[in-house]
């Protein structure tokens, strides 16, 4: 018997979190060793947009360096994933049997926001990745119907990775050493854990009116609207594991959160 595929939303955080691992890092570790082995990922990144959902058909998409002023080391590291175009056929499908539009490139490698917690998660980079674009200005409840279409690939093996941010405000980081948890930051990752935590979903989508700091969180809401396609692909009434490892400069929660089923042995982030 085979039991369904966890859908996980990850913080993928600054680059550089790869460079001085902490309990991010450790907890990205635990995951890819203790979650069921996949046979294939989905990334939904917030680091690409386009105007219709466009899926990845490389077959050896390259590693993308989508930022700028951190340690060269950064700039040599290489993730070597295969693609998996039967993946990226089948997501097609999925969207157009929901009556979303689909478009696909075989041009786009993997950006920081796919490869950054996938290094942590396989090193060995021997797992397939596709990656989908998410829509920046289409909205949280399109984000929702995205994941829901995608839902059935939870049966079929494969891992729905959301990356993005709980909160994504540049003026609340310190940056330089690690200090306390910004206010703000952690008021926000509070209520958005407990909106989840009751599937509270027209609060969730609408989480700019219904937080008091959910329009702060995200002055631009593409590093939040990954976490709208895992609630869609995680269905009503799934209720997520937070995750909850650390704050990085202060203001970024670096919060997961983990849809999985109860069996045959749920992800345990005591162990």
């Amino acid at each position: 018997m085979t039991h369904r595929h966890p859908v996980l939303f990850v913080s993928h955080g600054a680059p550089d979190v790869l460079l001085k691992p902490g309990a991010t890092v450790a907890l990205w570790n635990h995951l890819g060793a203790d979650l069921p082995r996949p046979r294939a990922i989905l990334v939904i990144s917030a680091h690409w947009a386009s105007r219709e959902p466009t899926v990845s058909t490389a077959g050896r998409p390259e590693t993308i360096h989508d930022f700028g002023g951190f340690p060269p080391a950064l700039y040599a590291m290489q993730y070597p994933a295969p693609g998996a175009p039967d993946l990226a056929a089948r997501v097609s499908g999925l969207l157009h049997e929901a009556g979303l539009p689909c478009s696909a490139t075989p041009e786009r490698g993997l950006d920081h926001g796919a490869w950054i917690p996938l290094t942590a998660m396989y090193p060995e980079a021997d797992i397939p990745v596709v990656q989908l674009a998410l829509q920046p200005y289409a909205g949280t409840d399109w984000h929702r119907r995205l994941g829901a279409a995608l839902r059935p690939l939870r049966d079929e093996g494969v891992l729905i990775l959301a990356s993005g941010a709980v909160t994504h405000n540049f003026g609340w980081l310190t940056w330089g050493e690690n200090s306390k948890p910004y206010e703000a930051a952690r008021s926000f990752a509070n209520w958005l854990a407990e909106a989840l935590s009751r599937d509270d979903r027209p609060a969730l989508l609408n989480y700019r009116q219904a937080s008091e700091h959910g329009a702060a969180a995200h002055p631009s809401e593409e590093h939040l609207l990954p976490l709208f396609a895992a609630l869609g692909a995680a269905g009503h009434g799934e209720i997520p594991v937070r995750l909850e490892p650390e704050y990085t400069y202060g203001g970024l929660a670096m919060d997961a959160y983990l849809w999985q089923d109860a069996s045959p042995a749920p992800f345990n982030p005591e162990h």
